[in-house]
C-alpha cells in the first residue's frame, strides 16, 4: 500500500479487498516523510546532481551522466532508471520507462515515497555516504521501487504486468516482493539478497529488514496468511516471520530466528523458535540500527 504524504499508513487486511490509496495531487513539489518532515524533491535533486559532478572517475562519468545529469527531476531520472533495469527482451526499456512516468503521474505519493526511502537509507546505513549513492547501485532500494510500481499495477487491474516486474526484480536484485503486498514509507532493505515478502504481507512505515528476511505462510492456506510488521520493526538477517501474525511497532527480532507467534511492541526475540529476551525498550530499532542483544541465559 503507498502512503498519501503526512498520513500513516492504515493497512488493510483482506487482500483480496485491499485497493490502492487514492493519490494526493501533485500540485506541490514538497511532501513529507513519514515523520511529517518536508521533502523539496527539488532540492534533493539538486543536491544529487551536486554529487554527481563530484566523481571525476572517467569510467564513471558516463554512468553519473545517464542517470543523473540528463534527466530534469527526481521522477524522471527514477522512470529511466527502473526502465533500463527491468527492461528485457519481452518489455523493452522505453516503455518500461514510460509505464513507471505514468504511474508517477497517476500517484505522485508514489514518487515522495521513494525519496523518503532513499532519505532513510542515507540515515541509516553507515555505507552510504551521499543519495546518489542508493539512488544508483542499492538493489534493496530499486527492488521497493519497482515493487511500488507494481503494486500500482496490481490495483490498477494489470496483474499479468506487475507479476512480470515482479519476476524481473526477482532475477535481477534477488528480492521477491508480491505485487499485492503492502508497503509504507522509510523502508529500508539493506543488501537485499534473499528477502522474500508474501502477497497479504503488510510491512508499515520506518521498517527496516536485512538480507534473507523472509515474511511468508506456514502452507498452503488461502487469504490473509503473511506477517504484519508494524511501524519501526528492524528485523535481522536471516529471520523467518511465519504466518499471519503481528510483530508489533518497534519490536526487534534477532539475526537467524524462527517467528511463530506475535511479538509484543518494543520486544526483542531471538532464537528457534523465537522468545522474548531482555526488558522492553523505548526506541524504534529501525532508526538506531542497534542489533545487539540482552544477555541471553540459553544457547540454540
Amino acid at each position: 500500500m503507498q502512503q498519501n504524504p503526512g498520513l500513516s499508513t492504515v493497512p488493510v487486511m483482506n487482500s483480496s479487498r485491499r485497493t490502492p490509496p487514492v493519490a494526493t495531487p501533485a500540485n506541490s513539489d514538497t511532501a513529507t516523510d513519514a515523520h511529517d518532515r518536508p521533502i523539496n524533491l527539488t532540492t534533493l535533486w539538486q543536491q544529487m546532481t551536486t554529487e554527481a559532478c563530484i566523481c571525476n572517475d572517467p569510467l564513471v562519468r558516463g554512468l553519473l551522466s545517464t542517470g543523473i545529469k540528463s534527466h530534469t527531476g527526481f521522477a524522471a531520472a527514477l522512470a529511466a532508471l527502473l526502465g533500463r533495469k527491468l527492461g528485457d527482451h519481452s518489455v523493452a526499456t522505453d516503455a518500461l520507462a514510460e509505464l513507471v512516468n505514468e504511474c508517477f503521474t497517476d500517484s505522485p505519493d508514489i514518487v515522495c515515497a521513494a525519496a523518503a526511502d532513499m532519505r532513510a537509507i542515507r540515515e541509516r546505513d553507515p555505507a552510504c555516504a551521499d543519495y546518489v549513492t542508493p539512488f544508483l547501485f542499492f538493489k534493496g532500494y530499486h527492488a521497493v521501487q519497482s515493487h511500488r510500481v507494481a503494486n500500482w499495477l496490481w490495483f490498477s487491474g494489470r496483474r499479468h504486468l506487475a507479476l512480470h516486474i515482479q519476476s524481473r526484480a526477482s532475477e535481477l536484485f534477488a528480492v521477491d516482493i508480491h505485487p499485492a503486498a503492502s508497503l509504507g514509507r522509510r523502508i529500508l532493505f539493506d543488501h537485499g539478497t534473499g528477502i522474500v515478502v508474501g502477497e497479504t504481507c503488510v510491512i508499515e512505515d520506518d521498517v527496516s529488514l536485512l538480507q534473507g528476511v523472509t515474511l511468508g505462510g506456514t502452507g498452503k492456506h488461502t487469504g490473509d496468511r503473511h506477517p504484519k510488521i508494524r511501524r519501526g520493526v528492524l528485523i535481522g538477517a536471516g529471520a523467518k516471520v511465519l504466518g499471519n501474525i503481528e510483530v508489533g511497532e518497534g519490536a526487534r527480532v534477532g539475526a537467524g530466528s524462527i517467528v511463530l507467534e506475535p511479538v509484543p511492541p518494543y520486544t526483542t526475540v531471538v532464537g528457534n523458535p523465537a522468545r522474548k529476551v531482555g526488558t522492553r525498550h523505548s526506541v524504534l530499532p529501525s532508526l538506531t540500527m542497534d542489533q545487539t542483544l540482552p544477555a541471553i541465559d540459553y544457547i540454540i
